[in-house]
């Protein structure tokens, strides 16, 4: 039996927008707008299902929430939807959204940022994983990326460990790791799986990628704890929207019609 929090944790939107208010939150894609009081955006996302992406915020546990969302959450007067036909076209939108209205709490795609490639290597049991802009020689590398350089290798990293790591809680992932402090290169002990995981990263560079998302859920389908399963949602459609653009063109308008 888990052990019982003394003081819960504050659920700050819950109080001030009410639990009808999510529990209402519509299931489909699109973008969400944080705003203030005085009307100003604040935060800008986008979702394949916004319900489940909004239930993210609602606890604001200082171990598992970024610092600066803890502090965002505080702001929040009110949230808005604009709904998208699919989770393309919500990340398009977002894109524009930022660029526009370049919100505070928002990092990536605020600013066009520099090109810059994701590089991998293996040495003996272990394979070092990073984001550079000039990659070395002996490097394997995908690239040039533009602002979604960061967010992809965030993404990686996280579910990487958690693929690696199937007898280990999340919360003995690196200090660090899941509230965006993550070091532009980090190394994975991966013993005797290493030549797997590099050919699982062939295959979401280089093709068929969805070969790449069947490894990470064969590795990653025994986690069953809420908080664990939303993490690696949340960071599946990063990567399974780069997947996506990797495929070719015909693939593409096949699935848009799905």
């Amino acid at each position: 039996m888990g052990q019982m929090l003394l003081i819960p944790d504050p659920r700050p939107l819950d109080q001030r927008l009410g639990r009808k208010f999510f529990r209402k939150a519509p299931r489909r894609p699109g973008v969400y707008l944080m705003k203030d009081a005085s009307d100003k955006v604040l935060y800008v996302g986008k979702a394949k299902d916004l319900k489940q992406r909004l239930n993210n915020y609602r606890v604001a546990n200082p171990d598992r929430m970024p610092r600066r969302h803890l502090r965002m959450i505080r702001e929040v007067d009110r949230i808005e939807f604009q709904f998208c036909p699919n989770e393309a076209a919500a990340l398009k939108h977002e894109s524009k959204l930022l660029r526009s209205l370049k919100p505070r709490f928002n990092r990536a795609g605020v600013w066009p940022g520099k090109a810059r490639f994701i590089v991998w290597r293996l040495a003996d049991q272990r394979m070092d994983l990073g984001v550079v802009e000039t990659p070395e020689t002996d490097w394997r590398r995908f690239g040039p990326l533009n602002g979604s350089a960061n967010g992809l290798y965030c993404s990686l990293v996280r579910l990487l460990w958690l693929a690696i790591n199937p007898g280990r809680p999340l919360s003995d992932v690196p200090l660090g790791w899941l509230s965006g402090e993550l070091p532009p290169m980090v190394a994975f002990q991966c013993c005797h799986t290493v030549g797997e995981v590099a050919d699982a990263l062939d295959a979401l560079f280089w093709g068929p990628p969805q070969d790449f998302v069947l490894w990470l859920g064969t590795h990653v389908c025994e986690r069953t704890h809420l908080f664990e399963r939303n993490v690696i949602n949340s960071h599946l459609e990063i990567v399974g929207e780069f997947a996506r653009k990797q495929l070719p063109a015909e693939t593409r308008r096949q699935l848009d019609l799905l």
